[in-house]
């Protein structure tokens, strides 16, 4: 006899029950799905371009904070199962940008990519082994005996407490020689800082791959060396490319470009990952000494690339720059310049290792004869004053005058002769130029030379007296701005570059005097 409607089961329903069996299987299919680790070491070519920080104008460079930063490009081997991966690049930079870096040439599925900000460390290696059973060796310093047990770590906030077959106590606090030996660094902790990618590839592939990130703390900048003629109307002048790394990985054997010019560019805050140091807190044992702070010698997995507490080192300041040496002695290796857009390309010939935390001078630029103009500036805006000129030696960024090439910004050194010795003359600054501009290079005060000028406030009008004094025993050309309203008594002057220009020839221990009105 059938069943009446209200008693047969819906075909809906019918289709769940069917359903439910394959949805249980496509589930635990997935979660069967094995996830392959696959790591790769080091790359096989790095090449790393730097960006100035265009803020920090000519102040010298701090490797604890460096605001530049640059675009790393690595090539990596790598073999990759079929299915799903975790792709590990173990080795990159600390101040690595996560979202910014770009995977190419794997052709495959990129689901997504993790920065590993755990660094392996004696205190990460006790957080990540919180409950595990461990192996705790004692040796007593008195008789020599050792003593293996096991051992739990239950606490690694404030201090290390561990649970043996004695029952709780606290790391190092039993006045033996103890080490805490682990079976193998936990998931998750990593001795270099890593980047890792997950993909999906239908077959197993063996491959180049192309990992390009932007990375923090680094910076360069150009330093000069100029060394004047004997009649002081030409200078050779080189130039060394400084490079500086605050990140803690090298970049080794690495393809170098330098870039100037300002980029519109807002830096990004980058953990640069944890390494904690273990904390050891003691209760009193008949003792009112404080051991808080001690480092217990927790033994793991040798290497040097462990980061045992994560603080910097202050590295000295460096060296002045040495004067410029022959083109055969360096070997030739001067940076070739290339226009990118509207910037400024410095290459390196050579491949060169960037090393961790430190600087590095490389060649830049050369120029054996530049011809030169020397001269005394001041700007004026009024009032009274009584100053030193500034030393500058002007030029043209032309081939005619020695130079033709463009001119990053940087500090500046100017040497010349004495009795077969070569003296400092002055220390300044050059700021970025190209072509066919002309150059200023600041070389510092000439106090043999100085500007006084005094107000006379007559009747409702005023007026400025300006004396420049020499008593140098050679005439010095002297080149005073003014305001753009300035109109002078009896001496012509010159409009350049929203200023009005007073240039004149100071005689040798002689003097020159301008009178002038504002409006």
């Amino acid at each position: 006899m059938a069943k009446p409607l209200s008693q047969r089961p819906s075909t809906a329903a019918t289709e769940v029950k069917r359903a439910l069996p394959l949805i249980a299987w496509v589930a635990l299919s997935a979660q069967a799905e094995p996830q392959a680790i696959v790591t790769s070491p080091a790359p096989v070519r790095v090449s790393v371009t730097v960006y100035r920080d265009t803020d920090r104008g000519l102040e010298p460079l701090n490797l604890q904070w460096l605001g530049g930063y640059a675009l790393v490009s690595e090539v990596r081997h790598v073999r990759l199962p079929a299915g799903t991966s975790d792709l590990r690049f173990q080795g990159v930079t600390s101040g690595i940008v996560p979202q910014s870096a770009i995977v190419t040439g794997l052709g495959l599925a990129v689901l997504e990519k993790n920065r590993d900000a755990r660094l392996l460390s004696p205190g990460s290696l006790l957080d990540a082994s919180l409950g595990e059973r461990l192996t705790l060796r004692r040796t007593s310093k008195e008789t020599g005996k050792t003593v293996v047990q096991d051992a739990i770590v239950r606490a690694t906030g404030d201090g290390v407490v561990i649970q043996t077959a004695s029952g709780i106590e606290a790391l190092r606090c039993t006045g033996l020689s103890e080490t805490v030996t682990v079976p193998s660094v936990p998931v998750g902790l990593s001795a270099k800082p890593t980047l890792s990618v997950k993909v999906r590839s239908p077959e197993p592939v063996e491959t180049d791959v192309t990992l390009s990130y932007i990375t923090n703390n680094f910076d360069w900048q150009a330093n000069y060396v100029a060394e004047q003629s004997a009649d002081g109307q030409r200078i050779s002048l080189f130039a060394w490319l400084t490079l500086a790394n605050g990140d803690a990985t090298v970049l080794a054997n690495a393809q170098t470009q330098a870039v100037a010019g300002k980029l519109n560019r807002q830096r990004v805050w980058v953990n640069p990952g944890e390494a904690k140091p273990i904390l050891i807190t003691c209760w009193p044992q008949g003792t009112t000494s404080d051991i808080a702070g001690e480092v217990s010698p927790v033994t793991m997995l040798a290497s040097e690339d462990i980061v045992v507490t994560g603080s910097r080192l202050a590295a000295p300041p460096p060296p002045p720059p040495p004067p410029p040496a022959a083109a055969a002695e360096r070997g030739g290796y001067d940076a070739e310049e290339e226009r990118l857009g509207e910037v400024r390309l410095y290459r390196v010939p050579i491949n060169v290792t960037v090393a961790s935390r430190s600087q590095k001078q490389l060649a830049l630029l050369e120029r054996p004869s530049v011809k030169v103009e020397r001269i005394l500036t001041l700007r004026t805006y009024g009032g009274t004053f009584d100053v030193p000129l500034q030393r500058v030696l002007v030029t043209h960024n032309r081939s005619s005058e020695g130079l033709g090439l463009p001119l990053p910004a940087g500090k500046l050194a100017l040497f010349g002769m004495k009795n077969g010795r070569r003296i400092l003359l002055g220390e300044g600054s050059i700021d970025d130029y190209t072509l066919n501009e002309k150059v200023e290079f600041k070389v510092g005060e000439a106090p043999g030379v100085r500007a006084k000028q005094t107000v006379d406030n007559g009747e409702g009008d005023t007026s400025f007296k300006l004396v420049v004094t020499n008593d140098m025993a050679s005439a010095q050309t002297v080149e005073i701005e003014l305001p753009l309203e300035a109109r002078a008594t009896g001496k012509k002057l010159v409009k350049r570059d929203g200023w009005m220009l007073w240039r004149v020839i100071v005689p040798a221990n002689g003097t020159a005097e301008l009178t002038y009105r504002l409006g």
